[in-house]
């Protein structure tokens, strides 16, 4: 008898230990490539179709003014698996690597904070930026699937046309000729990987996990298959607004954080008649991706994980399609800052929008805060868990964006400015006026405007951090150099 009971004792231990651990919510961190608002929810573009992305949403909350710390991917994805700034990183280009600065490279990862605090830490598709190194894969994830990538890619480009600045072999779009087979196109792998990972870790309930699904449509190239093109008519497509006159009251310094890029501008898209057909690839490599979003979601409620799954959905930061006569990130207006930010799970209210500038370096202490984790004193984003549980509450401070030293954009519920580096300035009034056509900052009538929202300026900039490299921009001098070459203005490509 006496034997009996210390038996019973043991297993009601033991199913009370994995009761604790299995009580810890799992989180799936999924990660859209320079995807902007385009999402039905979001209503960027008014005929884009994205069911998955938009029954996420109505699952949890919406932030509908959520904006990336970088409009470029490197220091974006950095600043949000970090959660430190590029203003003090000092990582503004595709280069160099976190963990190949002083300043970042004992920095505590959000997968390695995870990992510590007893989660099975996962990657698959584009999480970091570009290839993983042999470093990253020791340190980062504790197990990585495959990395994804842009192909395949047809031997011949679909818009065998030369560019106006680069021309580059992933600056193409169109139908890929691959009969339909989806199965084919690399974030159709991801997903498929992540789905089976999915339905294995099912089975591991007294084990939490956190798994990283990166997706890269829509980045260039925009090469969907033919499915996706038939949801968008051609004919119907409809052009974002891109007023001729839209840069006239715009400093000219504006063109230095986009001086030569491998995407086209507005202008060469009309003359070769191209403009309809790239954002319709663009919205079909949206709906694409949205897809594979909804075979994750569907495997997550088919393995019953739904009750106890935290996930958060994000982009590195937004694309021009047109406006302001440019295609491509890397600038500081809305069109390239403003990305999807929505999370759902357990603790976050399903059916509800939030209207306040928040930032994806908040992504960070929002996990570990939803996750039950003890805050982690170094990042510099602030919890958005006050918002999820009350999203008429406020925060202290607006949405920072950061594109090379010294450029800001300051975002708040009604208002952008943007102070440059050679201080030039921009001020729009968001709610009168949402495309941003109207510089205000020359109107003494908004001087106390800009003189608050100078406030939320981050204090130092930090300069570019060794090893710098592409999309880059530096003052030498009395001149401005992009990519190390010496800016001439006469040779601006407009």
């Amino acid at each position: 008898m006496v034997r009996y009971i210390v038996f019973v004792i043991i297993l009601l231990q033991f199913k009370i230990s994995v009761g604790a651990q299995s009580s810890k919510p799992n989180v799936v961190f999924i990660a859209i490539d320079d995807l902007n608002d385009w999402i039905g929810v979001l209503n960027g573009h008014p005929q884009v179709l994205t069911p998955n992305m938009d029954r996420l949403a109505k699952s949890g909350t919406l932030f509908t003014n959520a904006h990336t710390q970088s409009p470029l991917c490197n220091p974006s994805r950095t600043s949000v698996l970090t959660s430190i700034r590029p203003s003090n990183s000092g990582i503004y280009g595709l280069a160099p690597r976190y963990r190949d600065t002083e300043k970042t490279k004992n920095v505590v990862s959000l997968p390695q904070y995870f990992a510590n605090a007893g989660y099975k830490t996962i990657s698959t598709g584009k999480i970091l930026h570009g290839g993983i190194t042999a470093k990253e894969r020791k340190t980062e994830f504790q197990e990585w699937g495959p990395d994804g990538g842009f192909g395949p890619v047809p031997k011949e480009k679909i818009v065998n046309i030369p560019l106006d600045m680069v021309d580059h072999p992933l600056l193409d779009w169109g139908v890929f000729p691959l009969d339909n087979k989806d199965s084919l196109l690399s974030d159709y792998k991801t997903a498929t990987w992540a789905v089976n990972k999915i339905d294995e870790l099912a089975k591991e309930q007294n084990q939490p996990f956190f798994l990283a699904v990166g997706f890269h449509r829509p980045h260039v190239p925009l090469l969907v298959t033919q499915r996706w093109f038939d949801l968008y008519p051609l004919e119907e497509v409809i052009l974002p607004p891109a007023p001729p006159q839209d840069r006239n009251d715009i400093p000219d310094f504006a063109w230095y954080l986009h001086w030569f890029l491998p995407e086209p501008r507005l202008s060469w898209l009309e003359a070769n008649h191209q403009w309809r057909n790239k954002v319709r690839a663009y919205l079909a490599s949206v709906s694409f991706v949205d897809a594979q979003v909804g075979r994750v979601l569907d495997a997550i409620e088919a393995g019953k994980l739904s009750d106890n799954t935290i996930i958060v959905l994000w982009s590195d930061h937004g694309y021009h399609l047109g406006e302001k006569s440019i295609t491509g990130k890397n600038t500081l207006w809305e069109r390239s800052t403003h990305v999807p930010l929505i999370f759902s799970g357990p603790g976050v209210p399903a059916n509800q929008v939030c209207g306040e500038a928040v930032e994806l370096l908040d992504i960070y202490p929002s996990l570990l805060d939803l996750a039950d984790l003890t805050p982690n004193e170094q990042v510099e984003g602030i919890s958005l868990l006050s918002l999820i549980q009350n999203p008429n509450s406020k925060r202290d401070r607006p949405a920072i964006t950061t594109h090379n030293p010294g450029n800001h954009s300051v975002k708040t519920e009604e208002w952008r400015y943007i102070r440059y580096s050679n201080g030039d300035e921009e001020l729009y009034n968001v709610i009168e006026d949402p495309n941003e056509w109207y510089n205000l900052a020359e109107d003494r009538e908004y001087f106390s405007i800009i003189h608050r929202l100078k406030k939320y300026l981050p204090e130092t900039s930090e300069v570019l951090a060794p090893g710098s490299k592409h999309r880059v921009l530096e003052k030498r001098g009395l001149d401005w150099y992009w990519e190390n070459k010496r800016i001439v203005f006469d040779e601006l490509i407009r």
